[in-house]
């Protein structure tokens, strides 16, 4: 176990994290404003079992590859970025439209795949926990790896607290919204085009060298 005086101090830390939006939130943001709340936690689901990959990585030290290697995380990064424009691009050409009761329906499958295929092409997912989390290690207590792991665990569980908050307002928000002409006509560009835009900045966001 890390050291329970720091235990507090990750859990306060990794709370401030999560609750600030990032390429994650958006993306869950959106699939539950574009297929609302089911779908959203499914991919919410999907994004952290990808991150446990991430944790695994890290406690295993394999992390430390992307790290070393520019060739291996511009290859990672530029396919998660595809796969979001992939994303954006098949939504765009769904013209099926969204009712207030009925949004846009989605096999759950396919939702959960996508969360964790997006969390788990993200680099940089890999490398953040590779720097944050031995930062909150005992190294003379031992076995860093298991504590890693312990570490990287609880960042889950508080994530799929707050990740699933943000999916659950953003379904609600969206199925009101859906009361709305204008938004039901807007919706397929919106959804589409946040996603091509998460894997443009993606692609042009800095390496890890800089």
């Amino acid at each position: 176990m890390p050291p329970l005086s720091g235990l507090g101090l990750f859990a306060v830390a990794a709370f401030l994290l999560l609750i600030t939006p990032g390429p994650a939130v958006l993306y869950i943001v959106t699939r539950s404003m574009d297929q609302g709340r089911r779908a959203g936690l499914v991919s919410m689901l999907g994004v952290h079992t990808g991150t446990l990959v991430h944790i695994a990585a890290a406690a295993a030290g394999l992390s430390a590859v992307l790290m070393a290697s520019a060739t291996a995380f511009s290859v990672v990064k530029y396919l998660g970025a595809a796969y979001l424009v992939y994303l954006g691009v098949r939504r765009l050409l769904d013209r099926s439209v969204a009712t207030a009761a009925v949004p846009t329906r989605v096999r759950l499958r396919r939702a959960f795949v996508d969360g964790f295929v997006v969390n788990l092409l993200n680099p940089k997912t890999a490398l953040f926990f590779l720097a944050f989390l031995p930062q909150f290690v005992d190294v003379t207590r031992g076995r860093v790896g298991r504590q890693i792991l312990i570490l990287g665990l609880m960042f889950v569980g508080l994530g799929l607290v707050t990740d699933g908050l943000y999916a659950l307002g953003a379904g609600s928000a969206a199925r009101w919204l859906r009361a709305s002409p204008r938004f039901l006509a807007s919706e397929r560009w919106v959804s589409g085009g946040m996603y091509i835009g998460l894997g443009v900045a993606a692609t042009f966001a800095g390496n890890h060298r800089k």
